[in-house]
């Protein structure tokens, strides 16, 4: 195994660069197979190469924001033997993991914590006495996070050898919206002008007697100089030292700026600008596509699959509805394409809000524009909700204020990993007061809930997976009761047993029921919560097994809810749902490893009769 970190001590520019080159087509190869984040981790490789040169990693720590573009610093540090494991079950994380390496210092995986465990780290080495540097790498997407001003106003603590490397693509998954992004496309600097001023403060520095003086007083009068004839950045104004921007794709710049950066030994802030997709032509011209894409064909850059998705159909269905229905408005945190709606910001650019990555303030957002007689949607992926809890509670809850807001990636999520798991939704928002949640299997009944939710004045969620429904025949007639939305099977009278499930795990549910022909009826649910326990309770009466089946975490999911009701009607209920926490994999792993198969299921039915 090739150890690079020894070796790119001493490279030579030119050598630096046909690494890049060799790194960047490992990425293209194993991504073309794999599936992963493309676009993000082709801009940042330079700058990879670079922050490892300058930088000594893992004394140094390097926190990648959100973790997406860490590919290059998987490959430097010891992984490129195993990269063609990327995402697979048993392989290596595509976002930076403790358990993987000591070169990762999070798990991370969500935008805008980088600087925070930066900083932490930085005084951490200060109180300890050491030289070590911490280093934030964080996209001007990021800078849309709430959290990231909370850390800046933190950083100015003089003597603090923390850099944080703003890494300005004009990108987050989607176009970067809002005044910051405009802010930063700004900026300027020279080398020219590093070069004079270190060349000059060393020549001071020389003058016998009065050197360091003079070298003191020249820098308060240029100082002085700036302040009145040249506007200051933000992080300036903030107390931080600020270089940039400067050419994230270009080496020499790069280690020079870096360099500079390291002697300066207080917080400083390093601007640089790159291409994402840089050296692939596709991911250049398209690269919110190529952003987190599946196999795709590497010469002409064909993505395999384009059937329709949940979120694909989510977004064109509320098009449609807006049409007809002018107060309804879409808001998105930075996922204008990733969840579909795209046809809506097309047709529909008045009502459609596309926040930044701030998920928070996209509910309370809604919130005013729900207060003020609109139709708030905000769309956001399951993971990401996790944020919201607060706006959720205090800003439409306790309002009772009609809000639909739309979980994408529900449920178990292939390739991403622990951070990235939709299972925790159910145990977290039904603990909101006057909430409903909808978990639909099919398309039709997803658009049945958001008919439901945008015509009634409560606080809707509807959570749906990542990918296409599964088409399969239902094994048994199905009766549905549409007050309480929810459907059961014609034998649940006959049946000694029942399975309880909702969501895309049904289709296991009906493959199970096939297997045990009559002895097993079903009942799944579209509204997931609140429950009319009691008319579920007389469908289970007397049964010997109620079998729960649940995509989600089993702590304060549908099946614990449920189990105290059923517990007194039938002879036994068991809860099938997931425990912990889940690395990456293929969707089949995941499954297999939470015993959701139909002979587990089986077996398991077996042993609790």
């Amino acid at each position: 195994m090739r150890d690079y970190l020894s070796e790119i001590k001493n490279m030579s520019y030119k050598e630096m660069t046909a690494l890049s080159d060799e790194i960047r087509q490992k990425i293209i190869t194993t991504v073309s197979k794999n599936g992963g984040h493309l676009a993000s981790n082709l801009g940042i490789v330079e700058t990879t190469v670079a922050l490892h040169h300058v930088f000594d990693s893992p004394n140094d720590k390097l926190i990648f924001d959100v973790g997406h573009q860490s590919y290059a610093h998987k490959i430097l540090t010891g992984r490129e033997d195993s990269f063609d494991t990327l995402r697979k079950f048993g392989g290596i994380s595509g976002f930076p993991n403790r358990c993987e390496s000591e070169h990762d210092v999070l798990n991370e995986g969500h935008s805008g914590t980088s600087i925070s465990a930066a900083l932490g780290i930085a005084e951490a080495n200060k109180l300890a006495g050491n030289d070590n540097y911490a280093i934030a790498i964080i996209g001007d997407g990021s800078l849309t996070n709430g959290m990231v001003y909370e850390a800046l106003n933190n950083c100015a603590h003089r003597g603090l050898k923390l850099i944080i490397v703003i890494n300005d693509n004009e990108m987050a998954i989607s176009k970067n919206v809002g005044g910051l992004p405009k802010y930063l496309s700004k900026f300027r600097v020279s080398r020219s002008y590093f070069r004079l001023k270190r060349s000059a403060k060393r020549g001071f520095r020389f003058i016998p007697i009065i050197g360091k003086p003079f070298a003191r007083l020249t820098a308060g009068i240029k100082n002085a100089f700036r302040r009145a004839f040249v506007k200051s950045t933000f992080f300036e104004d903030l107390g931080l030292d600020y270089i940039g921007p400067v050419d994230g794709n270009n080496l020499k710049k790069l280690v020079l700026v870096l360099k500079e950066a390291k002697s300066r030994g207080d917080c400083t802030v390093v601007h640089i600008k790159t291409k994402k997709g840089f050296g692939y032509e596709q991911a250049e011209n398209e690269p919110s596509k190529y952003h987190g894409v599946g196999c795709f064909d590497i010469e002409n850059g064909a993505i395999d699959s384009t059937e329709e998705t949940f979120s694909t159909f989510v977004g064109n269905t509320l098009t449609r509805m807006a049409r007809e229905d002018d107060k309804i408005c879409a808001i998105t945190a930075a996922m204008c394409d990733g969840t579909g709606l795209t046809p809506f910001a097309e047709e529909h650019p008045n009502r459609f809000f596309d926040v930044g990555i701030a998920e928070e303030h996209a509910i309370t957002f809604g919130a005013g524009l729900s207060v003020s007689g609109m139709k708030p949607v905000v769309a956001m992926y399951s993971t990401f909700a996790q944020r919201v809890y607060d706006q959720a509670f205090h800003d439409i809850s306790i309002q009772k204020l009609p809000m639909t807001l739309l979980l994408d990636r529900s449920g178990l999520v292939a390739g991403d990993g622990i951070t990235h798991q939709g299972i925790f939704d159910v145990s977290l928002f039904s603990s909101v007061p006057n909430v409903k949640i909808y978990s639909p299997e099919t398309y039709s009944e997803v658009e049945k809930s958001l008919k439901t939710a945008l015509s009634d004045n409560d606080f809707d969620i509807i959570r749906y997976p990542k990918g296409s429904e599964k088409s399969y025949t239902p094994s048994l007639e199905m009766i549905y009761d549409e007050n309480n939305m929810y459907y059961y099977s014609s034998n649940i009278d006959k049946a000694k047993n029942v399975i309880i499930t909702y969501g895309r795990i049904t289709c296991l549910a009906n493959e199970v029921i096939n297997e045990r022909k009559d002895d097993t009826a079903l009942i799944k649910l579209v509204r997931i919560f609140p429950l009319d326990y009691e008319e579920i309770a007389k469908l289970c009466k007397d049964k010997e097994l109620v079998y729960i089946l649940e995509e989600g975490y089993i702590h304060g999911g549908v099946g614990e809810k449920l189990s105290g009701t059923l517990n007194r009607v039938a002879k036994n209920v068991h809860i099938h749902a997931i425990e912990g926490l889940l690395e990456h994999g293929e969707l089949d792993d995941l499954y297999r490893i939470c015993g959701f198969t139909k002979n587990e299921i089986i077996s398991r039915m077996n042993n609790v009769c």
